[in-house]
């Protein structure tokens, strides 16, 4: 993910709000909370907890139906909205296997585009996040995320592993579909972050990286171990390009690390 392509001098990475931006802006965020609201009212404690009783595969499908159908207003808004098209090249992601993702972060809405690949496949309520702990504490969206199975870390290893293992180890039902996102670099990218992690490379004797952060393996291979034998493939998926990202678009490359684990 290195080859990651980025001009950040030239090429801001956002757009000067003005008035009809910021409107548009709270208007998407007016309808995502209160469809939000709408469906943990009338269908959250039903489907994740009333329904698990019986059967975690069938709440798990409830769940993926009716919280998928509001995860796709994200992607959606985000294109017609913002006038965004968003590229994806290179293999092919099948709908119906079992997956890990890994992409590099270079911005704060690198989740969204991960749940627009989603939602062409068909699997926007069957992608799972390992995602900072705080936004699972958010009003409403924390909520949500809580119901979709979501693992929250601290980013601290010693206080991570044991919950993060506990929770891979719910998702080894080969019958339940699967699309698991890990973001490795562990935040998104900034300058001053990389020149952090280029100087931790250095003087530990690890590779020095340009365009992305220093990955946190420890995690990944815990979803390596936990998911051995449940998972059909493993992808990588590189931006591109970063340019006019607001208003043009936004391309990434897909490759296949792993096959029939």
């Amino acid at each position: 993910m290195e080859s990651s392509i980025v001009d950040s001098k030239n090429n801001p990475r956002h757009r000067p709000l003005t008035p009809p931006r910021v409107l548009r802006g709270v208007l998407c965020l007016i309808v995502l909370v209160l469809t939000a609201f709408i469906l943990l009212v009338y269908f959250g404690f039903w489907t994740a907890v009333v329904l698990r009783f019986f059967s975690v595969h069938y709440s798990r499908t409830a769940t993926a139906f009716f919280f998928g159908s509001w995860i796709a207003l994200w992607p959606f808004l985000f294109e017609i909205i913002n006038q965004t098209k968003v590229i994806f090249s290179g293999d092919c992601v099948p709908a119906k296997e079992r997956v890990l993702l890994i992409a590099n972060h270079r911005t704060e809405v690198d989740w969204m585009y991960l749940w627009d690949l989603a939602l062409r496949k068909g699997r926007e309520g069957y992608i799972k996040y390992i995602l900072k702990s705080s936004l699972m504490k958010l009003p409403v969206f924390g909520w949500v995320f809580h119901i979709m199975e979501f693992i929250p870390v601290e980013r601290k290893w010693e206080a991570d592993e044991a919950t993060m293992r506990q929770m891979l180890l719910t998702f080894n039902d080969p019958q339940d579909p699967l699309w698991l996102a890990v973001f490795p670099e562990g935040t998104d990218f900034t300058e001053q972050k990389c020149l952090r992690s280029q100087k931790y490379a250095s003087e530990h004797g690890l590779p020095v990286l340009k365009n992305v952060l220093l990955p946190k393996t420890k995690g990944f291979y815990a979803c390596l171990e936990s998911l051995k034998g449940s998972l059909d493939a493993g992808f990588s998926l590189s931006s591109l390009q970063m340019l006019k990202i607001w208003k043009s678009s936004i391309a990434f490359n897909v490759m296949r690390f792993l096959k029939n684990s």
